[in-house]
């Protein structure tokens, strides 16, 4: 008979991606990041949430909430839609790099990032992903 001690549990997900489209070029207030402008086109954001991972997704996909990180900026204005969401085991910093793309904001959903990323929101283009 086996302990659930023994049995080799997976890792949860504490890291997710959000696919987002934003309908046309923009201008908009992000938080401490100030004015900021964003081309028309495909993004993805990622992110962590150690705990909590349904409540934070749930939240990104509102339109209405309080405006407590950069992301909610984005995800609250109309002509920015997300349009998929993926959970995943890597780390967030590690994820993100392997994501490529082009930062067009500097700091992005980074202010506590310490592997340089640069940015958590990277650019993809107006192609589809």
């Amino acid at each position: 008979m086996f302990s659930t001690d023994e049995i080799p549990w997976p890792e949860p997900a504490t890291t997710y991606r959000l696919i987002l489209f934003v309908l046309e070029p923009m201008d908009v207030r992000a938080g401490g990041l100030g004015r900021i402008r964003l081309p028309a086109g495909w993004y993805v954001y990622t992110g962590s949430a150690r705990r909590g991972m349904d409540a934070r997704i749930a939240r990104h996909l509102r339109r209405r909430k309080p405006r407590r990180w950069h992301i909610d900026y984005l995800t609250s204005d109309r002509r920015v839609l997300v349009v998929g969401v993926s959970r995943h085991r890597e780390p967030e910093c590690r994820l993100n790099r392997r994501q490529g793309g082009l930062v067009v904001v500097p700091g992005f959903g980074a202010g506590d990032c310490r592997s340089g990323c640069g940015s958590h929101l990277r650019y993809h283009g107006a192609s589809p992903l």
